[in-house]
């Protein structure tokens, strides 16, 4: 996976990671045929962020709808610790569900409160997450979408 410097937006080799992994775990597409990452990071009405593997995971993803949803700029959300989208009590949960996801792979139905750049929180709703596995199988990051959110 690039570091968070890379400028993943519409890099080609990120966007077929993001719809090849999702498509071999969950068994359907991520985004409708004939679409790409410039339709992804732009115009997709669902959020979707991705974070890396370091120790302490930073989102190196997060399309247009997900800047909007959690009020970060792409400059600022990219980079980002990932645990801070979740307040410090709610984070003890998040990387449990993180547990889960490494373990099967993926995680569909999800539901957590998250924190935007504001401080103002909101519940995600139906969200589903997975792991960035490569065509190899080496695990690159993990991404989340989310279409559904309530607002605390």
């Amino acid at each position: 996976m690039p570091d968070a410097a890379a400028d993943l937006r519409t890099d080609p080799s990120f966007f077929a990671l993001l719809t090849g992994s999702f498509a071999r775990l969950v068994g359907r597409p991520l985004v409708p045929a004939g679409t790409d990452a410039a339709w992804l990071y732009g115009e997709a009405p669902f959020v979707c962020v991705a974070h890396d593997t370091a120790a302490d995971p930073r989102f190196v993803y997060a399309n247009v709808a997900a800047q909007r949803r959690f009020e970060y700029p792409w400059d600022t959300f990219v980079g980002l610790p990932s645990r801070l989208s979740a307040e410090a009590p709610e984070r003890e949960e998040r990387q449990r569900f993180l547990d889960a996801v490494a373990a099967h792979g993926y995680v569909a139905g999800y539901r957590g409160l998250r924190v935007k750049g504001s401080g103002a929180k909101f519940w995600i709703e139906d969200g589903l997450v997975w792991q960035l596995l490569d065509e190899t199988g080496i695990l690159r990051g993990t991404a989340a979408v989310f279409s559904r959110w309530t607002d605390v």
